[in-house]
């Protein structure tokens, strides 16, 4: 069965007591989460056991004009002291036919306590971060927050196990593995 409702990484999709995680998903605790862009379907299981929950990958990619207020997806490139450079991968529910820059200034990490905010703490390269598009910037790159609670870090990998990490609060991760904890600047893990 299709499903209208689209997935990035990290997106709670349900229970793992009422489904069984599918390709493209991913359990952690008790929920089953995204771990592709893509649709969410779910499917009959196997000799009546709990329905599939699956996210099907490799949506076709559309040109798309990014605009002033999207939420965007992006991956971390790098982080300096004053900013991170970031790719956006998808715009709204389109997965984007190439990446574009972005930059995410070390002002519009956060909305609050700005002057005491550290971008290494805060993001790490290969991270995927949902913001939202704050400016159109210049001709090379786009300006985004992530100065809310739904913004932010949606997925990021531990450097110890290179496990996907959980959230624990909205300046923590944790990794299942090890149980160590790295600072990051997590987006709420009920946003949509």
């Amino acid at each position: 069965m299709a499903s209208t409702q689209l997935a990035c990484p990290g997106d709670r999709l349900g229970r793992a007591s009422e489904f069984t995680s599918g390709p493209g998903t991913y359990t952690r605790g008790p929920h089953i989460f995204a771990s592709l862009v893509g649709p969410v379907l779910q499917q009959e299981g196997a000799e009546g056991g709990l329905p599939v929950i699956t996210v099907r990958g490799g949506r076709n990619a559309q040109d798309q004009v990014i605009e002033v207020g999207d939420v965007v997806m992006a991956r971390v490139t790098r982080v300096r002291a004053l900013l991170a450079s970031v790719e956006i991968l998808c715009a709204g529910e389109t997965v984007l036919r190439e990446a574009y820059n972005g930059i995410i200034k070390k002002e519009d990490v956060r909305a609050t306590e700005v002057d005491r905010v550290d971008m290494g703490q805060s993001f790490r390269p290969g991270d995927i971060v949902r913001a939202r598009v704050s400016s159109l910037g210049d001709a090379r790159q786009y300006y985004l927050t992530t100065a809310a609670p739904d913004l932010g870090v949606r997925w990021a990998k531990s450097d110890a196990s290179g496990a996907i990490m959980v959230p624990v609060s909205w300046q923590e991760m944790q990794c299942p593995v090890t149980g160590v904890r790295e600072p990051r600047k997590c987006a709420r893990p009920d946003a949509s």
